[in-house]
């Protein structure tokens, strides 16, 4: 069952999950895929809520979004088995299904194509409404140097920042 939630009165816990790890969830065709995410933005723009999120150019994930243009933002709601977003942040969905292999229940999206995550109940489903890749010559130097150290494969693989609206949110509830 699905308790729609106000996201503005969920703010707090969507942000310190963010902050702790959630999943961002991609669907185009009958591939789904997962990742650990660590980074996003809640807010308004264009007098829409809206939630950012931030994918490397490398990332599978990158890939489907591109094709589909919808995403879920998976966040736990108390404790959550840590080898979730171990697993899901470490291996790719190009190599392996992580949904198989971590036994993760999809629940039908309710706006979107893309589905919720049951192990992580509190779910926002988005729609892109815009998408910019990261100008790395405009970042300080410093955070530069720490997320794309020269000399890395990480150098040059920046991130494409989604603005998602965010078309509904909810607990999933037994």
């Amino acid at each position: 069952m699905k308790k729609e939630v106000n996201v503005w009165d969920y703010a707090g816990e969507i942000l310190a999950g963010v902050e702790k790890g959630a999943l961002l969830t991609t669907k185009a065709g009958d591939k789904v895929n997962t990742m650990t995410i660590g980074w996003g933005h809640l807010g308004v723009e264009w007098s829409r809520p809206i939630f950012v999120v931030y994918v490397r150019q490398s990332r599978h994930t990158k890939a489907i979004l591109d094709q589909n243009g919808e995403f879920t933002v998976n966040i736990p709601v108390g404790p959550i088995d840590k080898k979730i977003l171990g697993l899901c942040g470490t291996k790719s969905g190009r190599d392996m299904d992580k949904f198989q292999a971590l036994g993760l229940t999809q629940v039908e999206g309710q706006t979107v194509s893309v589905p919720a995550i049951a192990e992580l109940p509190l779910t926002l489903e988005c729609k892109v409404i815009y998408q910019q890749d990261q100008d790395l010559s405009a970042l300080e130097p410093a955070y530069r140097a720490h997320s794309y150290p020269a000399g890395t494969a990480e150098e040059n693989n920046f991130h494409t920042a989604y603005y998602g609206e965010i078309t509904a949110a909810y607990i999933l509830e037994d």
